[in-house]
């Protein structure tokens, strides 16, 4: 295809010319959309394809104590690092249970959350009752819903007595049914 020299020229300017102001800002604008989609995208991507490459976190048997420093009948909280943990969690990766005494052999472990929203239970030691101070549950020293809206007793976690050290076979998070 020939062109005539006014032609070309004229076809040469539209290439080489700089792109209009229009032009510039939707690129401008098409560029900035696609940073902050590729900002927010890549973590969420990241938080769904992640357990299916690590696995999801195994419940273990984690040690709280010896057997002799717990008394028969008394109920006290005992902190353990979450199997579940992540090298940078610091403080926040230690959790607790509540552990029971109930006779020289045998201990029982609670959850410390609520099984209504979570909310951590306090024991009070002169009523024998945990009670949820957010919402009014309240549960009986066997985990049992006295009152208030939980729909289950206490999540109870398996307890352990191995070379005189009491073991608790904790979950990463403390859901009904975990094994």
């Amino acid at each position: 295809m020939n062109l005539n020299p006014e032609e070309r020229n004229e076809q040469y300017e539209r290439q080489a010319s700089p792109p209009s102001r229009r032009t510039f800002l939707t690129l401008l604008s098409l560029a900035i959309g696609a940073f902050c989609a590729a900002l927010v995208g890549i973590p969420v991507l990241g938080s769904l394809i992640g357990p299916l490459l690590l696995g999801a976190p195994k419940a273990e048997w984690r040690a709280v104590g010896k057997a002799d420093g717990f008394k028969v009948g008394e109920t006290v909280e005992v902190v353990y690092i979450n199997p579940g943990s992540l090298p940078w969690a610091g403080v926040s990766d230690r959790t607790g249970a509540w552990l029971r005494r109930n006779d020289a052999e045998h201990f029982t472990a609670f959850s410390l959350n609520c099984q209504h929203l979570g909310c951590a239970v306090r024991w009070q030691a002169g009523a024998d009752l945990f009670m949820c101070p957010c919402h009014g549950g309240i549960y009986y020293a066997d985990g049992t819903v006295a009152a208030g809206p939980p729909p289950r007793p206490l999540q109870q976690y398996p307890v352990r007595v191995r070379n005189g050290e009491v073991e608790i076979h904790t979950s990463p998070l403390p859901l009904p049914g975990f094994e």
